[in-house]
């Protein structure tokens, strides 16, 4: 009798796991991708962003590209880009918390190192979000290796 309600008990909760991980599937956001790699050391970028109006959407999407190349890496889309994060010591965002909260505040440093002289910028797919909040697709370019010569100038990245 106890294996059986031990049995059931271990059922019932993957049951419950597995259907909590679908619902979360559901919020994905989407990835960030590679169009392509410039001679001048910037990276081309499709990226998302999401916010009340297509303003907060942008500024959401900067901020993900860079966070993106300097701390994740880009992984999808063309092989044209480094895939590499600039940074890649364990918890610098953490331990230079105060840098990296001013240089992504709202109209931060960050915005020097993106570019919307693309002629698509701005221009792909919209979608509302149950929230309210609406998410659109930007292609942004990403200064790259300007981008890593600030890093090492302000002593976040050893040369």
């Amino acid at each position: 009798m106890k294996t059986t309600i031990f049995l059931l008990t271990i059922n019932l909760l993957l049951f419950v796991g597995s259907k909590a991980n679908n619902k979360l599937s559901g919020n994905y956001t989407h990835e960030i991708e590679c169009m392509g790699a410039e001679l001048d050391g910037s990276i081309t970028l499709k990226a998302w962003g999401k916010g009340k109006n297509r303003a907060d959407a942008l500024e959401q999407a900067r901020k993900e590209v860079i966070n993106a190349v300097l701390f994740v890496g880009i992984r999808n889309g063309k092989p044209d880009c480094e895939t590499r994060p600039i940074l890649n010591a364990p918890n610098i965002r953490e331990n230079k918390a105060d840098y990296f909260n001013n240089f992504f505040k709202d109209g931060g440093d960050y915005k020097k190192f993106t570019s919307d002289k693309d002629e698509s910028f701005g221009k792909k797919e919209k979608a509302k979000g149950r929230d309210g909040d609406v998410m659109y697709g930007f292609i942004i370019r990403v200064l790259r290796s300007d981008l890593k010569k600030q890093m090492i100038a302000d002593k976040i990245l050893n040369n």
